[in-house]
């Protein structure tokens, strides 16, 4: 957006020098975007239990860090668990020994990089294409659903997307500009965030933004753009960042650079050894409904941007950019032979610029004209969705209590209706501005909605069966998963738990460290002479195997089973001390 747009800004009234007024700009809108997408984005992480096994995961990890004061060997129930490198983790320990560990503080800053995204897509489409682009970006980001689902759960795929966004944006805006200070430190900002994407999620980090950088570079004939790279400089940065937990952690453990390097990284892309195998396109539906409610306004968005086509690629260079980076970072996943939703996490910021710029262009003409079918499909999926969620059998809210489910529903389907009916509304009038304030207070809606019946999504919690049995637990009292490791049960205990006949993803830790394993992993053997020894005993079992657990004549009481899982204890006269 050039000056001339701006001038009628209420800012030129406060400082007539356009060179301010343009700083001005900026730092408002940066407030005012980081400030909402913060409330947005964080305001409702008390909703919900942990989710397993990635929340309770995540959770645990750290909490056991914060601990032990072991910021070198990450741990899960007590193994060591080099899946991951440890950037979030940290984080998150840290937080932990301020705040405590709860839902909010676990979750803070898996929202906090959601918030970094938005505000990075604002920067950059604001440089690329105007204010209004960087504006209309941030929008398109922070109500994308898969965007906002995944800103609500404890994973490293956000971070790690935010972190490879980062680096991408500032080359690409780097790139143009000749040998001098700003080119430097936007490279240097480059070289920052992928040393930050490595430790957050491994080679990928360096990888992905290479490889796109590099392809740009060779299908456009760009190299002249890629100079300066500040190799050297930036290269130190980068080690400086990413090198030493690496090389601390190999001198600490020395099985840790096969595990990390070949069994995490090149065995996990290359065969099925995870169990994570999904057919190739398994990534392209989670892309296109992952981009609702923007998703039918995307193929306008991507031929407005490369307008003139290949033969006006140079002008267009940077729309190209995006449109590499999105095709290479999913086809990139789509060819791993471990898939996971989460994966395509990396390629919305680069959607969403080309999506912000095409809708403050519709915005600025206030006239639908030939993007009304585009509206239309909207409003039809939206009613579609709308009667979904009045055929809910049942919706639960916050762990201690049960939102009355008329009401709701009625909230929910109230919010999307009136989305609806603006859309409409501005789809006969052929209003664009009503148009997609109506779509995006659908998107809004909706996602609040899927918030409030997040735990419908996963009744695996076991909060409830922790908080039931915190009060009572002494030292010497001791709690065992049966044939299961519920992620999130340690981290609401606050303590290590006993693992009867499973390993799962900690099975390197105890093969690494059997004597501190031991005790902790039994067999099913030795449960059964430890249950029926003195002390209080807490057992956590899937209600179907109860028998085979505890067959008739085995000292137990049940003390919850209202979900899958059922808590029982092996002395009554001790269940509720």
């Amino acid at each position: 957006m050039g000056l001339r747009a701006m001038s009628s800004s209420p800012e030129t009234t406060v400082d007539p020098s356009p060179g301010k007024t343009v700083r001005l700009t900026w730092l408002m809108d940066l407030g005012v975007i980081g400030l909402i997408a913060l409330v947005w984005v964080c305001g409702f992480f008390n909703l919900r239990p942990l989710m397993n096994p990635d929340e309770g995961r995540y959770a645990e990890i750290p909490r056991e860090m914060a601990l032990s004061g072991d910021f070198i060997t990450p741990r899960l129930n007590g193994m060591k668990y080099f899946e991951k490198p440890p950037l979030l983790y940290w984080l998150s320990a840290l937080t932990f020994k301020v705040t405590g560990v709860n839902e909010f503080s676990a979750r803070l800053w898996n929202g906090l990089f959601a918030v970094l995204g938005i505000l990075l897509v604002y920067w950059a489409g604001r440089s690329l294409y105007g204010r209004a682009a960087g504006v209309w970006a941030s929008i398109v980001l922070g109500t994308c659903i898969l965007y906002y689902s995944f800103s609500q759960i404890v994973l490293l795929d956000m971070a790690v997307a935010v972190t490879i966004s980062g680096a991408l944006f500032s080359f690409i805006l780097a790139a143009p500009l000749a040998k001098g200070r700003k080119r430097f430190w936007l490279m240097m900002a480059c070289y920052v965030f992928m040393a930050l994407a490595t430790l957050t999620k491994g080679l990928i980090g360096f990888v992905l933004p290479g490889a796109v950088i590099f392809l740009w570079a060779l299908l456009l004939k760009q190299w002249r753009q890629l100079l300066p790279l500040y190799l050297i400089p930036g290269g130190l940065l980068f080690l400086a960042i990413a090198a030493p937990w690496h090389v601390m952690a190999a001198r600490a453990n020395g099985d840790f650079l096969w595990f990390y390097f070949v069994h995490e990284h090149f065995l996990r892309f290359t065969t099925r050894i995870h169990g994570r195998y999904e057919p190739w396109w398994f990534l392209m539906p989670f892309l296109i409904g992952g981009l609702f409610p923007w998703i039918f306004f995307a193929w306008s968005g991507v031929k407005g941007a490369l307008s003139g086509g290949w033969k006006a690629r140079q002008e267009n260079s940077a729309a190209w950019f995006l449109v590499i980076w999105v095709v290479f970072i999913t086809a990139f996943f789509s060819k791993s032979q471990s898939k996971l939703i989460p994966y395509i996490l990396p390629v919305f910021p680069a959607a969403a610029i080309l999506l912000g710029r095409h809708l403050a262009k519709l915005w600025s003409e206030r006239s639908l004209g030939q993007f009304r079918r585009a509206a239309i499909g909207f409003a039809g999926v939206a009613v579609i969705l709308t009667l979904g969620f009045l055929f809910l059998p049942g919706i639960k809210g916050h762990a201690e209590f049960e939102v009355p489910l008329p009401l709701l529903k009625a909230a929910i389907v109230s919010g999307l209706a009136a989305g609806i009916i603006v859309t409409i509304i501005g789809i006969f009038t052929k209003a664009a501005r009503m148009t997609l304030s109506g779509i995006a207070g659908t998107g809004i809606a909706l996602v609040i909605g899927l918030n409030m019946i997040g735990s419908v999504f996963d009744s695996g919690s076991t909060k409830s069966l922790a908080l039931k049995i915190k009060p009572h637990l002494r030292q010497d009292d001791s709690v065992y998963c049966l044939r299961l490791y519920a992620q999130d049960l340690p981290v609401y205990l606050n303590r290590l738990v006993t693992v009867v006949g499973y390993q799962g993803e900690m099975q390197f830790g105890i093969e690494s460290e059997p004597k501190v394993a031991e005790g902790r992993f039994i067999s099913q053997e030795a449960f059964a002479g430890e249950w029926n020894k003195p002390g209080t005993r807490y057992a956590i079992l899937r209600k179907s195997e109860f028998e085979m657990w505890f067959p008739a004549g085995t000292p137990c009481q049940e003390l919850d089973g209202s979900g899958k899982l059922l808590l029982v204890v092996n002395r009554h006269q001790l269940a509720m001390r």
